[in-house]
């Protein structure tokens, strides 16, 4: 009698489909040790020794686990393959008292009856390094939350956190923020002309690129009127013209950072719902005329290599279905020089053949577009590139260059599976147009720009950047967003990204009194030092070692500096409309609020609308913070809703010379509130 142990009652079920009746699966519902809740569980005076205890509410799991146990004559433990499923094969190991001679460790990148009858016949030990790898994040994140996190509950108000990489995200957020907040609009021009040539039916477009002066930007309407002045009367004729062919390549296929990305851009998924979805297509879902199969391979991965079998499988498929014009031409081997966990691949289809086509009346309707994307995804990443014949026409006049250029696609290659943003071919391609062709000037067309800020995070953004930085992995991205989406120190609006008073404030106790903690270096290197525990070459507690007697006395330092500014409840001359006492302010979850100092005799509290010390423009009140519904700071009047101002940045008291209207913070600078008025700027 066999044993096979995995994580999930999903993935036992569609494994106990593939093997036969001699074949007994269960699941262990996850991890089944773990360090304790109610202490920091490793023990800093014998050598960082962790010390585990069974999770609360495991225990009647493993008894019926160990009842299992006794009546195999082998066990397979067949948990996820990376470091997290390495570790709860080893802790199933210790509390289950497993031999190692009856106990085998199997993985697999996919869950199809051939991946999961292949693994068994390689079945292997359990992997310490893996093991030592995720012990060491383990210990290392629970140093860093065990031990900041009381000092933001004396600091600010209980029930805060810091993490060794939710801090690091939150200050990249807030970051972003401050580069927005300073930022200062420049005002640019572009010039376009619009031309007939001989021959042709409609009229050229053509943009200026350079002028007599090497200068490819106008910065004012004043240089763009000396331009236009040249200019006049000017005779045009067509200095250059080139005729060529492009590619486009078809992208990678997905790993788990660029499929919550594209998952964002195309679906409007957030990246924990992304990371649902795709573990139900893993685990195995029921189709019609096949069974419980997996769909997809494992989920967490920051490989794009793909296995021989399956990239034969893709050819096969692309010339039967597209021709072999589609198939591309066998790809050399890429060192991208990164470390990888390349024991696994991208993430793709586990059947080419399951078309979207054929298992949407199978999937619910998000489970079927996560799908569709992954499928069109890696067939696209298997085909050949688009063509596009091109031309690029150069028209001078008196020293000033105008170019355009157009494009026409002769071949669709990889966009016939898996179109991405449509280019603008919005130029007719120009047949007979040469270098003898009139040029006639019809008109020229100016345009005022103004350059933009920075663009606010969005979750997939923040994904590309944490991986492009080093910090985190393919698991732990989405959890990360959840985590400060949750202590509300970030919100999400509109798929922005906004950073709440509360988030600001934590982030700036963790920059003053743990710059280490959020340093964006320190913790992508922490990262490798994590890859080197995996590959062997360094040994877990030698990283443990050099890490926490800094982080404590960091710790005890900010135990005494921080103790010097800690919050007290500010009083305010509002008063206690039901006992007559001064209100005070308090922290809450969404920012300050007012409360009587009577509790709990008197429960009463309202919103406090702290005041700035400016009147409205519009009604001359007092101008006060105030939140939208999801926590994001603005200024406003205290007369709302009967009076409409508000700005997202701070107003002063300041008026703009040229227009009158109110002049607000921008960084170092103060700018005027209306856009329009030409962002006159006057340093402070």
């Amino acid at each position: 009698m066999n044993l096979v142990i995995v994580e999930s009652p999903a993935k036992a079920k569609t494994i106990k489909k593939f093997l036969g009746a001699n074949y007994e699966v269960v699941a262990s519902n996850g991890h089944v040790r773990d360090l304790p809740k109610s202490q920091l569980g490793i023990d800093t005076t014998n050598d960082y020794e962790p010390k585990y205890i069974t999770i609360r509410g495991k225990g009647d799991l493993l008894a019926k686990l160990r009842k299992e146990v006794k009546k195999a004559d082998k066990i397979y433990l067949a948990t996820d393959p990376d470091r997290e499923g390495e570790a709860i094969s080893w802790h199933l190991t210790k509390t289950l008292k497993l031999e190692d001679s009856t106990c085998s460790r199997i993985t697999f990148n996919e869950i199809t009856k051939n991946a999961v009858k292949a693994s068994i016949k390689q079945a292997r030990d359990i992997d310490m390094n893996l093991v030592d790898s995720q012990q060491t994040r383990r210990i290392l994140d629970r140093m860093v939350g065990y031990s900041i996190s009381p000092l933001l509950w004396a600091k600010v108000k209980r029930g805060l956190s810091a993490g060794r990489v939710q801090s690091v995200a939150l200050r990249i957020i807030c970051d972003r923020e401050d580069e927005i907040n300073a930022f200062l609009p420049e005002e640019y021009w572009s010039l376009e002309g619009s031309f007939q040539v001989e021959g042709e039916k409609k009229p050229l477009t053509a943009k200026l690129i350079t002028s007599s002066l090497e200068k490819k930007s106008i910065s004012s309407e004043q240089e763009l009127n000396e331009i236009l002045k040249d200019l006049d009367k000017a005779d045009y004729k067509i200095s250059e013209i080139k005729r060529g062919e492009r590619q486009k390549k078809p992208p990678l296929p997905f790993t788990t950072s660029t499929l919550q990305q594209e998952a964002a851009k195309t679906l409007n998924f957030s990246t924990s719902k992304t990371m649902r979805l795709a573990q139900q297509l893993y685990e195995g879902i029921d189709i019609k005329g096949h069974g419980t199969i997996g769909l997809i391979t494992y989920l967490r991965t920051d490989s794009v290599r793909i296995s021989e079998e399956a990239e034969n499988f893709a050819r096969e498929f692309i010339e039967k279905n597209y021709g072999s014009s589609y198939n591309t031409e066998a790809e050399e081997k890429k060192n991208t020089g990164k470390k990888i966990q390349d024991a696994h691949e991208a993430i793709r289809p586990t059947y080419t053949d399951l078309t979207p086509v054929i298992v949407k009346e199978s999937l619910s309707r998000d489970l079927f577009r996560l799908y569709q994307l992954i499928w069109k995804r890696f067939v696209g990443s298997r085909m050949a590139p688009a063509r596009y014949e091109t031309i690029n026409v150069k028209i001078d006049a008196k020293g000033y260059k105008f170019s355009t250029s157009a494009s026409k696609m002769i071949f669709d290659g990889y966009l016939s599976v898996y179109a991405e943003e449509e280019e603008n071919e919005s130029h007719a391609m120009l047949k007979d147009i040469s270098e003898e062709s009139k040029v006639k000037f019809l008109e020229f067309n100016p345009a005022q720009h103004f350059t933009q800020a920075p663009p606010h995070y969005t979750e997939a953004s923040l994904v590309k950047t944490l991986e492009e930085l080093g910090i985190g992995r393919p698991s732990t991205y989405s959890p990360t967003i959840s985590t400060i989406l949750a202590r509300r120190y970030i919100v999400k609006e509109n798929k922005n990204l906004y950073v709440t008073e509360l988030g600001e404030v934590v982030n700036n106790i963790m920059k003053e009194a743990f710059s280490t903690i959020v340093d964006v270096n320190f913790t992508a290197n922490l990262e490798s030092l994590l890859d080197k525990v995996e590959d062997g070459s360094v040994y877990w507690k030698t990283v443990v070692r050099n890490f926490y007697p800094d982080l404590d006395e960091a710790v005890n330092k900010a135990k005494d500096s921080l103790e010097e500014v800690k919050i007290e409840d500010e009083k305010t001359d509002i008063i206690c409309e039901e006992c007559g006492r001064n209100m005070v302010i308090k922290y809450g979850p969404h920012g300050k609020f007012l409360a009587c100092p009577g509790f709990p005799e008197c429960r009463n509290t309202k919103p406090y609308l702290e005041k700035i010390g400016v009147a409205c423009p519009l009604c001359g009140k007092d101008v006060v913070i105030r939140k939208t519904k999801k926590g994001r700071k603005y200024y406003g009047c205290e007369n709302n809703p009967e009076c409409e101002f508000m700005s997202w940045q701070k107003p002063t008291d300041q008026k703009c010379p040229k227009c009158g209207n109110v002049l607000i913070e921008k960084g170092n600078s103060l700018v005027c509130l209306d856009d329009k008025c030409g962002g006159i700027v006057v340093n402070k």
